[in-house]
């Protein structure tokens, strides 16, 4: 299985950076971890729908070949740490040879991009910024990971 990470430009500060590089390196030890960084190619001078329908676009275009979407999202189901790793193993029983993990830019993700995904996902019912979550989801994922795996997180 691989997990796909589609970012919306460059992760801006440093400590998110190599927080997210360590969790990726973590979570390589389990599956197969492709972040892609995708130039903007929206004008930040667009009316903020259209703006991200450009983003949309370009997730979208670069996910063509995804078993399985899942769309980070504030309104999305929640899932406690168990609740995830149970979700990955029923990824893995029904044969999904990739799923990528969809976060939008500044402004969220349109609609589109939520109509499309297999799977909303919320994180907390608090806000983060996309740079952050990106660091958070990381470390969920290698946390499930490790309860998938019957290994203590702390180690």
């Amino acid at each position: 299985m691989r997990f796909v990470f589609p970012f919306l430009g460059k992760t801006a500060q440093r400590y998110l950076e190599e927080g997210i590089a360590d969790f990726a390196a973590r979570l390589g030890r389990f599956v197969q971890v492709e972040m892609v960084v995708l130039r903007d190619k929206a004008s930040r001078r667009l009316p903020d729908d259209l703006f991200r329908q450009r983003e949309a676009e370009q997730l979208l275009e670069r996910c063509a070949d995804a078993s399985c979407l899942v769309a980070l999202d504030a309104g999305g189901r929640q899932l406690d740490s168990e609740e995830l790793a149970g979700q990955i193993t029923e990824w893995e029983n029904r044969g999904m040879k990739s799923v990528h993990f969809l976060i939008g830019g500044h402004l969220g993700l349109h609609p589109d991009v939520i109509r499309r995904a297999d799977l909303v996902l919320s994180l907390s019912r608090m806000t983060f910024t996309h740079e952050m979550t990106r660091l958070i989801l990381m470390e969920q994922l290698y946390r499930a990971w490790m309860i998938k795996s019957g290994r203590r997180y702390h180690n």
